[in-house]
């Protein structure tokens, strides 16, 4: 399936706007005052959420998208159009002196939500909003080409039914995704995009695909629609359309890791792919794509078209990295979206509980963990002539099928120092008992104002430990045995690294990783 040519997209957003912040530390003390855990916050984030996400994530495939919405007067609806301004948003937002800025904000520890507290404005329900915002969206509807109202029930589509009609009027297909629980209001539109919950609150459980096609084909001729996206979580995705069998697409995450904001992701590509002249099956099996990869990410994430066209080449979808000029323009585009870029490096060459561990902490100071990996003879040179055990391309296709790993590359320097210059990361990480000033281009991080961390060891994990105990094992074997396979090779660690070497190379086994100097 080719790739859309996104730049043709016009997309106008208009609903519910309000600013994620996420606040992310280390939780490892239970508070004395309650049964709690105490979060020592490392980083704050703010990302645009509701229909502001739905617009940054149109504008991150490519499309230029206008947003619509009403905000308070206050701080959170100044930093809100900062970060639009910053994802390349035409934002045109309406201050409401009867309101406030609708913020979520989301505690996280080790990359798990700890809790989210809202803070919700009164329903926009004035005169002056509602005409403002009717007024406006009336004056950008003629330069788009389809029309996605983003509904989260905080009030700004109270006139939902007159802005479909004008859509509707003006040969504008129509996009909602409905949060409302009488969707009678959205009769007329084009298209809507209900979770599974949603939908069968609606309509009733559906036990088999003959009550989903019956139930969903009498609410969508009730609501006069052209077709219903259903996401369905772990079950993928169902279009229900006239006279159509149903399209099942199957769910494409590797694994779940954080839901939130799929469904703006899959709104945004549905309505980015047909407004470049995609048809509706291929954008629903594109905005299926999309979700199984944003899914993966923390936070409302948004998903690039760089990582859809990497999804598409690659049926099961890698995460690594193109060369580090291509990777310094997407850290660059992540940074202005308000994004904390992490980087790491080491010769990852056995996979070991310590280097799970080290990695998924490191991941949980930021938004983003680049992994720097010392090509095979920077291994050799720092490790000796029979490592690494595993080549390149295995240790750094391992890496990338970690959930907390974002980004890949290779290096062949004996230190990342220029390529740690290059990146620019906000945090770089290192392993053990390391002085921040002893870390090969911390210099370059700290100068630009960014942070050096050294997290601690696991102890009794490290590649030449699980080398020497299999040296071991094979001398204990050989007192009882021929030594007719691996621990023939006796109790030098060095043969027996070349025996795994050669077993591993055969059957191209790829393994995470040592770290070289993170443990050991």
């Amino acid at each position: 399936m080719p790739l859309p040519e996104f730049s043709r997209a016009r997309v106008l957003v208009c609903g519910d706007v309000m600013l994620d912040r996420y606040w992310q530390g280390l939780a490892q003390r239970i508070s004395p005052e309650a049964p709690v855990p105490i979060v020592q916050v490392r980083s704050q984030t703010e990302r645009p959420g509701g229909a502001a996400n739905v617009a940054v994530d149109v504008a991150a495939l490519g499309g230029h998208c206008t947003v619509i919405g009403v905000v308070g007067n206050d701080t959170a609806a100044s930093v809100l159009s900062q970060r639009l301004q910053m994802g390349g948003v035409d934002a045109l937002l309406i201050q409401s002196q009867t309101t406030k800025t609708t913020e979520k904000l989301r505690v996280i520890s080790q990359n798990q939500q700890l809790l989210r507290i809202d803070f919700d404005g009164e329903a926009v329900a004035d005169e002056v909003s509602a005409a403002a915002l009717s007024s406006r969206f009336a004056a950008v509807l003629p330069a788009a080409n389809i029309v996605v109202l983003s509904d989260y029930g905080k009030g700004a589509l109270s006139g939902v039914a007159g802005l479909i009609a004008a859509a509707r009027a003006a040969h504008k297909p129509v996009l909602i995704d409905p949060k409302s629980v009488d969707w009678r209001r959205y009769r007329g539109a084009t298209m809507l995009t209900p979770n599974w919950r949603e939908f069968t609150a609606m309509v009733g459980d559906c036990a088999d695909d003959l009550a989903l096609q019956t139930r969903g084909e009498a609410l969508r001729a009730d609501l006069q629609l052209d077709a219903l996206l259903v996401t369905r979580g772990a079950q993928g995705m169902t279009l229900i359309r006239t006279a159509r069998p149903l399209l099942h697409l199957p769910a494409m995450a590797r694994e779940v890791f954080d839901v939130t904001g799929a469904g703006d992701t899959v709104i945004a590509t549905l309505a980015a792919a047909l407004a470049a002249g995609t048809d509706l099956e291929e954008a629903c099996r594109l905005s299926n794509l999309a979700a199984g990869i944003a899914v993966g990410k923390l936070g409302a994430a948004i998903v690039t078209a760089s990582e859809l066209r990497t999804a598409l080449a690659v049926p099961e979808a890698s995460v690594m990295a193109p060369e580090a000029l291509t990777l310094t323009e997407t850290l660059l585009h992540a940074r202005d979206r308000g994004e904390r870029i992490v980087m790491t490096n080491g010769c990852f060459d056995l996979l070991h509980r310590g280097h799970l561990q080290y990695l998924q902490a490191a991941r949980a100071l930021g938004d983003r963990l680049v992994v720097a990996v010392n090509d095979d003879a920077s291994v050799r040179r720092l490790k000796g002539a029979t490592r690494p055990v595993n080549r390149l391309d295995d240790r750094m296709a391992a890496l990338a099928a970690l959930r907390f790993v974002d980004h890949v590359l290779a290096f062949s320097e004996d230190t990342p120092a220029a390529l740690i210059e290059q990146l620019a990361p906000d945090v770089l990480v290192k392993g053990g008992d390391y002085a921040p000033d002893q870390i090969a281009g911390a210099s370059a991080v700290k100068a630009r104002g960014g942070e050096v961390v050294v997290l601690p060891y696991l102890a009794g994990y490290s590649t030449t430990a699980i080398l020497n105990r299999y040296s071991e094992d094979c001398s204990d074997q050989n007192t009882e045995n021929d030594g007719s396979d691996d621990c023939q090779h006796g109790t030098d660690p060095d043969k027996v690294a070349k025996a795994i070497a050669a077993r591993t190379h055969h059957h191209q086994v790829g393994l995470v990783t040592d770290g070289g100097d993170v443990t050991g």
